[in-house]
C-alpha cells in the first residue's frame, strides 16, 4: 500500500475540520456553552484550515502547490496550537491569578476597536480559564491541541512530500 495522494488527505482534513466546527456549534447552541475569545480564535483557525484543505482538494496541485498548501496548513496548525496552549495555561492558573472575565465576544465586537479586540482574542480573558467540559481527562482546548498537532503533522508531511512518491 502506497502513500495516499494529497487530494483525499485534504478531503479528510476538511471533514475533520467540519466535525470540529459542528462540535463547537453543538457545545454552544445545544449545550449552552458560551465560547470564550480563545475558543472563537481557535474556531477561526480550524475554519481557515478547512478552507485551505477545500481549495487544495479541488485544486489538486502539482508538487510545488502541495508544498505550499502543506506549509499553509502547518503554519495555521502552529497558530491554533499556540492558542490552545494559551487556553490550557489559563485553565491551569489558580483562580486568583486568572485574568478578569469580560462580556461575551459579540458584545466586545460591538464596543472595542479592532486592535483591542484582536489582543483579547489572542490572549484570552478569565472566561478562557473556566473548564466547561472534560472528556477522558482533557478539556476542550486539550482536545483541540491534539487536533492541531495532527494538522501540523499532516502539513509537515505535505511540505516534505516528494513528487516521485505518486508515480
Amino acid at each position: 500500500m502506497g502513500i495516499p495522494e494529497s487530494r483525499p488527505l485534504h478531503g479528510l482534513a476538511l471533514l475533520v475540520s467540519a466535525g470540529l466546527i459542528t462540535a463547537a456549534m453543538i457545545f454552544e447552541h445545544v449545550m449552552g456553552m458560551e465560547p470564550c475569545p480563545l475558543c472563537m480564535s481557535q474556531r477561526v483557525v480550524v475554519a481557515a484550515i478547512a478552507l485551505t484543505s477545500l481549495i487544495a482538494a479541488v485544486h489538486n496541485p502539482d508538487s510545488l502547490g502541495r508544498r505550499r498548501y502543506g506549509c499553509t496548513v502547518l503554519l495555521l496548525a502552529i497558530i491554533g496550537a499556540a492558542l490552545a496552549i494559551r487556553q490550557l495555561y489559563l485553565q491551569g492558573l489558580p483562580p486568583e491569578q486568572a485574568p478578569a472575565c469580560m462580556p461575551g465576544v459579540s458584545y466586545l465586537v460591538d464596543i472595542l476597536p479592532l486592535v483591542d479586540l484582536l489582543t483579547i482574542m489572542l490572549s484570552g480573558t478569565g472566561d478562557c480559564a473556566q473548564v466547561q467540559w472534560v472528556f477522558l481527562g482533557l478539556s476542550i482546548p486539550g482536545w483541540t491541541l491534539i487536533c492541531f498537532i495532527a494538522y501540523a503533522c499532516f502539513g509537515f508531511f505535505e511540505l516534505l512530500r516528494k513528487h516521485h512518491l505518486y508515480h
